[in-house]
């Protein structure tokens, strides 16, 4: 087994943590998490890939066991986020490498991209959403009336999303035997939006969740002219992000290779030995190993 190093940079005044394999001068891949885990989702995965490639997978600010400063002390943007992850790549002198990007992590991924095109190698996604198609209204919907307007009642809606229930929800829905998906997911990642004040650093980021979907034609012009080879290895049971999200990156890359497998939103979790082995196939054809 892979040997998982667990350390903090210090960046842009945030003491950010992350969790790094592989060899040093091996290709790198770099995993973003979603909402509201951390790079915890990533804990089976990373030694999985760490033999031959040097992974490294960052909690996101106010998430895992990052900083998480107020959210009236800090302005909490995917934008901000984004640079803070930047910032943590430069650290590590990571001038090239590959994306893993799943829910929050690809509005980041994204963004990350079309700042330096050049510097990505390949894209998986795992229910990281670049199109407007694949959203299930059923989950969506409380998110949009809440960034259409912030009212008593539409905030009390959104706040479920923070509740054990709702994020136990999220790992276990589209799962065939919800016996194989750890309780210790969920019970983990409330702990942590549960912390003092993480409530109002989570409704910052639905807010800003708005932010995205304008920016997805600058993405597609990205996927059209840089063309990066690309997998989405998708549940295609994901309550939130359903497999028309994963089939709409053929519209601009018609090479892209799309998998749906049969499970829900966190798909490492009751698929992570496939998965596993559907990214390395992907990396080593994209980047062959000697």
């Amino acid at each position: 087994m892979n040997v998982v190093h667990h350390r903090y940079a210090t960046v842009q005044g945030q003491r950010i943590f992350y969790r790094e394999a592989g060899p040093p001068d091996a290709p790198a891949l770099v995993l973003l998490h979603g909402f509201p885990t951390s790079s915890f989702m990533f804990r089976e995965l990373i030694p999985r890939l760490a033999d031959r490639y040097h992974v490294v997978a960052p909690d996101h600010l106010g998430f895992g066991l990052s900083d998480a400063p107020a959210a009236d002390r800090f302005d909490y943007t995917f934008d901000a986020l984004t640079a803070l992850t930047r910032g943590l790549l430069g650290h590590l002198g990571l001038t090239r490498y590959a994306l893993y990007v799943q829910d929050y992590g690809a509005p980041v991924g994204w963004r990350l991209a079309l700042a330096d095109p050049d510097a990505v190698t390949a894209i998986v996604t795992q229910s990281g959403n670049a199109y407007d198609s694949g959203f299930v209204e059923g989950f969506w919907k409380t998110v949009w009336d809440y960034q259409r307007e912030q009212t008593p009642e539409t905030e009390a809606a959104i706040r479920g999303a923070l509740t054990l229930d709702l994020i136990k929800w999220q790992y276990v829905t589209g799962v065939a035997d919800e016996s194989v998906v750890s309780p210790d997911t969920w019970h983990h990642d409330h702990a942590l939006v549960s912390r003092p004040g993480n409530d109002l650093v989570q409704l910052a980021l639905f807010r800003d969740y708005a932010t995205n979907s304008p920016l997805y034609p600058r993405v597609h012009t990205y996927f059209r002219e840089h063309r990066p080879p690309l997998l989405a290895v998708w549940g295609r049971n994901d309550p939130i992000f359903g497999p028309a999200g994963a089939e709409a990156f053929l519209a601009d890359l018609p090479d892209a290779r799309i998998h749906l497998l049969d499970g829900g939103h966190f798909l490492l979790e009751s698929h992570g030995e496939e998965a596993a082995g559907l990214i390395r196939s992907f990396l080593d054809e994209v980047d062959p190993k000697p």
